[in-house]
């Protein structure tokens, strides 16, 4: 039996070791009441109901007790698709119509669990739509506060999280409908570290803050036909999507009390294995061939986690509408 090391750079534990020193620091520290602070009486929480970014997640919690239904409908248009060079290529104009519900159990103030559950149908210009609505890829999540922040105090609030998907969406043996595809194929961990704090302004407006940092480790998947990975009819092998350090700082500001401007900052770093006489990750080409023989379209695309009771959703949005590189290595 083969053994395969899991893909863990210089970048991946830097940010380990952030998680790690800053969970600390918040553990550590006190929390600070509230009693007689003026700042408090002159911003008040009230005066912004916030809905959330684009793309962030929360690090806030739920009341223990309280169960979360938060669905989710989302539609990510794609009209063109960026080579490994940078060089953008027009394609096909495709909708990825999506729905996403969380389900969320508070098993304590600080401690929650839950099921993220999707589906998905997909129509494209000059090729077959998705056979009808199909169920995505499967999530099971928990998430645990270490601190919450006090209204005009430094301290942010702090929570680790952790994201099992299970792949029980259709990835392979797409045939000629490519757009049938609702999920990765990938058993995938995603440790995130996430944290939330706000900042009173000189002009009595509120602002948000949101801090993301999350890596995802997949597991080979074995690949047969079109697929979405690119790959055509006839082929049999594995992909190896491997790890995927995401980083998103997200920032909110309070216009009104019912209007806020929204904008989030991402980063992405992707690593594949290499492959076989290669020194260097090598990540897959995302190139669209004709549609006598197309191959698979990119998965659908989930919104980000939810924002848990005490806080209005946020946008349901994602993070990239690309294929995740991967190497593809095909049966001898």
């Amino acid at each position: 039996m083969n053994s395969r090391r899991i893909p863990f750079g210089p970048l991946q534990a830097a940010a380990l070791v952030a998680c790690l020193f800053f969970a600390r620091a918040a553990a550590a520290a006190p929390i600070a009441t509230d009693d007689a602070n003026p700042c408090v009486e002159r911003h008040s929480m009230s005066d912004a109901w916030f809905t959330g970014p684009m793309l962030a997640n929360t690090a806030a919690s739920a009341p223990r007790g309280h169960m979360l239904i938060e669905p989710y409908l989302y539609d990510v248009t794609t009209d063109g698709a960026f080579a490994s060079n940078s060089a953008r290529h027009s394609a096909p104009h495709q909708n990825s119509y999506g729905s996403l519900t969380y389900l969320i159990y508070a098993l304590t103030d600080t401690t929650g669990i839950g099921l993220i559950p999707t589906f998905g149908y997909t129509t494209a210009a000059n090729a077959p739509s998705s056979a009808g609505p199909r169920s995505g890829d499967l999530s099971l999540l928990i998430q645990h506060r270490l601190t919450q922040s006090r209204p005009c105090r430094w301290m942010p609030t702090v929570s680790l999280a952790v994201e099992q998907t299970f792949p029980t969406g259709r990835y392979d043996n797409l045939g000629d409908r490519p757009t049938s595809a609702t999920g990765a194929g990938a058993f995938t961990t995603t440790p995130e570290f996430l944290t939330q704090t706000w900042f009173w302004l000189p002009d009595h407006r509120i602002m948000r803050m949101r801090l993301n940092l999350t890596d995802a480790f997949s597991a080979d998947v074995p690949v047969a036909g079109a697929s979405v990975y690119g790959t055509s009819t006839g082929f049999r092998g594995t992909a190896q999507p491997g790890s995927s350090l995401y980083i998103d700082n997200a920032w909110e500001y309070s216009l009104t009390r019912r209007f806020v401007l929204a904008t989030d900052i991402t980063w992405r770093d992707t690593a594949t294995p290499a492959s076989p006489g290669r020194t260097r990750p090598r990540p897959l080409s995302l190139q669209q061939t004709s549609s006598s023989t197309p191959e698979a379209a990119p998965p659908g695309i989930s919104p980000p986690r939810s924002n848990t009771a005490g806080n209005p959703p946020s946008a349901s949005s994602s993070a990239s509408a690309s294929r995740p590189p991967a190497a593809i290595l095909p049966k001898p």
